[in-house]
């Protein structure tokens, strides 16, 4: 079984009108924190994980998946 964590914070900044910038002030982290986690460079911890979600107002579920390739 190879797993691989993929996530769709781009789609949710890109309908919120957010730059990574943006989204990284408003949960504490830096700007390439945010790009790392989006390109899948990261894994984000839990922390990062439910802070990103409760910005958006969804569940982690609907951020990170497994990319099942």
């Amino acid at each position: 079984m190879n797993r691989e964590l993929d996530n769709n914070i781009a789609k949710f900044r890109a309908k919120h009108k957010l730059s990574q910038q943006d989204l990284a002030d408003a949960i504490g982290v830096s700007r390439k924190t945010i790009s790392t986690v989006e390109t899948g460079r990261f894994t984000p911890s839990v922390v990062i994980a439910l802070s990103i979600a409760q910005h958006f107002e969804t569940t982690v579920e609907s951020l990170f998946y497994f990319d099942e390739g």
